[in-house]
């Protein structure tokens, strides 16, 4: 090998108080696996003997404990974007050890290009085959490795043993033009492909190789309840029955999923549901179930940014590569994620939310108004440019002390004009074509739980005649929040005090 091989603490060595540096992979797939925890290491020490070192952190999303969660611990991160999922990490963000700042996935890579982050100083780069001219192979994510490939002074390479060298031919890699010389995107179906599989390195920017041998390591999500299940079958029941009305067409859409417990139970009702034919998706996350759906022929193909699978499933694809080269493409995500891509496929976007308000807004990202949880991730990217954007949550949670629809949202991610569907267990409320009151009354009527209707009804009144077309009561709009930070229970708000 033309590149020399490091140790992770020669790696280390390389990264400096203040360096900003861009990370491969989306969540934990293709993220660096041991380069980070020297550097960890390096800070740890560096702090003993009363020295600064934090570095700045430019991902494609999420990685894994072994990347966020021991440099978080490490106190090591400065700066951090455009998304994050590990405790460790998010104590810092709500203790403002570190400065998070959340974006659209999709945005990043191209912000970055503009020069409104300053420079990259280093890159940390995941491969699964090197060739001497700087010619790579990147793992099982790619998020925005190819902008920080291009912009980054020097880069290490992980040189990831436990994937297979046939990755080859699994991704996609296109890096657009900026403004004002961009042109089309030209993806007209999820399979198609219109960049390179392999990324072209700058031989004289790559300074080592550190070699790894770790699969990815994404946990298995729980499988689906009963409120999870109810969740999946009302999202299959309102798809069927849109099929059926002639608003989706019989050949079906394109669907994108999120990440999470309930997404994963809506994919799972997907396999069942007869009625929709076999379908592609046009997503920045496959998970466990996806891959389930290909082998089951379910899912015909699947164009993402990451395969996020656990490790057992993660060794089933490479063990059977050659199968899912011909069902999935691995992108960069401000392809997979792209506006003008979702718009011309049609796309249906499945989202999650922590809490939606009676008038249709969607705080996906702080509870309680002001501790963030992890982010918007993609979520943004896909609801406002879907055919359709559903969002969906269990009606209550903590066995009924907190009600996820409450009269105002107490942080704002998706506002009512980006949501067409709420989905909980309760059931479905249908969006489109109504005005702020009739929205209130459908989302109270099939989406709330039974325990919270009445309540949330009371407060809808509150306005009176008058109230304007959004009639909040501005005293009481965040009385189900203020009274669960009092008494750990929504279901003793008294609006009463409020009138």
């Amino acid at each position: 090998m033309r590149f020399p091989i490091l140790t992770p603490q020669e790696a280390a060595d390389l990264f400096h108080n203040g360096d900003n540096v861009g990370l491969s992979g989306f969540t934990a797939p293709g993220a660096p696996k041991v380069i980070p925890g020297a550097i960890a290491e390096k800070a740890e020490r560096l702090h003993a003997e009363g020295k600064p070192f934090k570095i700045n952190i430019f991902s494609g999303a999420s990685t894994s404990d072994r990347c966020d969660g021991v440099l978080a611990r490490a106190n090591a991160i400065g700066i951090r974007t455009p998304y994050q999922n590990l405790p460790d990490l998010r104590k810092r963000i709500n203790a403002h050890d570190c400065h998070f700042f959340d974006l659209h996935l999709s945005e990043l890579a191209q912000k970055f290009r503009y020069g409104f982050y300053g420079d990259l100083d280093i890159a940390i780069i995941e491969v699964s085959d090197v060739k001497d001219d700087g010619t790579v192979v990147v793992g099982m994510g790619v998020g925005n490795v190819p902008t920080y490939a291009k912009y980054a002074k020097k880069i290490v390479l992980e040189l990831n043993e436990k994937l297979h060298h046939n990755l080859y031919g699994l991704h996609d890699i296109y890096l657009p033009l900026d403004p004002p010389n961009r042109d089309v995107i030209p993806i007209f179906k999820p399979s198609d492909h219109i960049g390179s599989p392999v990324l072209k390195l700058d031989p004289e920017k790559i300074v080592g190789v550190v070699l790894s041998d770790y699969l990815d390591g994404v946990k298995p999500f729980t499988n689906p309840d009963e409120t999870t299940n109810k969740i999946g079958a009302n999202v299959c029941k309102f798809l069927i029955d849109e099929m059926h009305a002639g608003r989706i067409p019989s050949t079906f859409l394109p669907i994108q999923s999120g990440v999470g417990n309930v997404a994963n139970a809506v994919l799972y009702g997907l396999a069942d549901a007869k009625e929709i034919p076999p379908f592609a998706m046009y997503t920045e996350v496959i998970q466990d179930a996806v891959i389930d759906l290909m082998k089951r022929g379910r899912c015909k193909y699947g164009s993402t940014s990451s395969l996020t699978l656990s490790n057992e499933v993660e060794e089933d694809v490479i063990n059977n590569i050659d199968f899912f080269k011909e069902k999935v493409v691995i992108r960069p995500v401000e392809i997979s994620n792209n506006p003008e891509v979702i718009r011309r496929l049609g796309v249906i976007a499945m989202n999650t939310a922590l809490e939606v308000d009676i008038f249709g807004n969607v705080n996906s990202t702080h509870v309680t108004g002001t501790r963030m949880m992890n982010g918007i991730g993609g979520s943004g990217d896909f609801a406002r440019n879907a055919y359709i954007s559903i969002f969906s949550c269990p009606s209550i949670t903590k066995e009924g002390k907190i009600s996820n629809i409450v009269p105002m949202v107490s942080h704002l991610d998706h506002s009512e004009h980006s949501v067409d569907i709420i989905v909980t267990d309760q059931g479905i409320a249908d969006l489109r074509g109504k005005d702020p009151i009739q929205r209130a009354e459908e989302i109270i009527k099939n989406c709330a739980n039974p325990m919270y209707r009445e309540v949330l009804t009371d407060y809808l009144h509150m306005g009176g005649p008058t109230g304007g077309q959004t009639p909040h009561s501005l005293r009481a709009s965040l009385a189900f929040h203020t009274e669960f930070l009092s008494s750990g229970d929504m279901r003793n708000v008294d609006l009463a005090k409020y009138e």
